[in-house]
């Protein structure tokens, strides 16, 4: 097993606690956090498997977690806090744009989810991926990208209307 496949099994056990109730949603994106950066892998430049791909999705998504939940007070220092998190949700998008791409849209079902943000009501949708053999777990992934849903919707990946998100309690738990 390779250190990626390392980093997703420990994520899957985090998961299970998580759902357990034996961790709060802070403490599995903390644990998560930490674990991506255990494993002393930066980011790949060269994608070349899903695998891949997903890290950088995972790495990208920790980082842009940490730093939302982590923000200091002040409007001045809020305010930079949220365009880092954007800048680093933005890459995570960028990883997403490379795992469709791969799967060459296919074997992915896409929807709006059902948020008790209003900020992201009718924004944030989900990419639920047919499984991934050398992954455990479901893949779902998360976006809020104009360009990637126009693209899902384009190549008949999307689903109109509201559902109730596979991981519904998480989404709409804050941190």
């Amino acid at each position: 097993m390779n250190a990626i496949q390392k980093y997703f099994h420990y994520r899957q056990d985090l998961i299970e606690q998580y759902l357990k109730g034996d961790l709060s949603k802070n403490e599995y994106l903390t644990r998560n956090y930490e674990a991506v950066f255990d494993l002393k892998i930066k980011p790949f430049k060269n994608i070349d498997t899903i695998e891949k791909a997903l890290f950088n999705y995972q790495y990208y998504n920790a980082i842009a977690k940490s730093v939302r939940m982590n923000s200091p007070a002040g409007a001045e220092a809020a305010g930079a806090a949220y365009e880092l998190a954007e800048h680093y949700y933005r890459k995570k998008d960028a990883a997403t744009w490379k795992i469709m791409r791969m799967l060459d849209f296919k074997g992915a079902e896409a929807y709006f989810i059902r948020t008790f943000s209003r900020i992201l009501r009718g924004r944030l949708y989900e990419i639920v991926l047919e499984e991934i053999p050398s992954l455990p777990g479901s893949t779902v992934l998360h976006s809020t990208d104009e360009a990637l849903l126009n693209t899902l919707r384009a190549e008949g990946v999307f689903m109109e209307g509201v559902r109730q998100s596979v991981v519904d309690n998480y989404i709409n738990q804050k941190y």
